[in-house]
């Protein structure tokens, strides 16, 4: 709405006299604050002489400018990079020389054999995405329940919801996962060994 208000260089106030709409609740629909009955909507259709369908339709009418590359890569060699150990993984950190990552990736040596040895399951802000690697693991959460994991097998889930990874077999097992969590976030859930 607000977009076809300002390309016809037209207050909230003249909208308002257009449409019979009170000033306050046109503030509000421009704020995602509320909605309007389907009534409302045609007076506003009407008062702004657009298609109803218009105002259904995604962002602006205009096509965006291409963003230029930001030039971010990151190259992290076969089995290096940062790690931290936990009593139940064994965390490697690639691209860890990109500070302020949208996705954090990690490579994790599943160690825990047994949910019940694996202690309270872990949770943290955003979304994560997990691949096995190598090796089988059965995936826990606090509402589902638990699933297995074979090689080349994934999941991806609200990581809010509590979670683990439980190595299932006498083999090692390796997992990818890919986290929207912020660095801090993700390293303030971990509980390191004490050297």
């Amino acid at each position: 709405m607000r977009e076809f208000r300002t390309a016809n260089g037209w207050t909230l106030v003249e909208v308002s006299e257009r449409t019979g709409i009170p000033v306050s609740t046109l503030s509000k629909v421009e704020t995602g604050k509320m909605s309007l009955s389907y009534e409302k909507l045609l007076r506003l259709s009407r008062g702004l002489e657009i298609d109803i369908t218009r105002l259904f339709s995604p962002g602006s009418s205009r096509p965006s400018a291409p963003q230029a590359a930001s030039g971010r890569r990151s190259i992290t060699p076969a089995n290096e990079g940062p790690s931290i150990e936990t009593t139940t993984y064994n965390y490697t950190y690639p691209s860890a020389d990109l500070l302020n990552k949208l996705l954090n990736p990690m490579i994790i040596e599943i160690k825990a054999r047994s949910i019940d040895d694996f202690g309270d399951l872990m949770r943290h802000s955003g979304e994560e995405y997990v691949l096995v690697l190598e090796g089988q693991c059965e995936f826990h959460t606090d509402i589902y329940a638990p699933s297995l994991l074979k090689t080349g097998d994934s999941a991806y889930f609200d990581a809010t919801m509590g979670h683990g990874y439980v190595a299932v077999g006498d083999g090692p097992c390796r997992i990818l996962s890919v986290c929207s969590a912020t660095d801090a976030d993700l390293k303030s859930s971990l509980h390191p060994i004490e050297a």
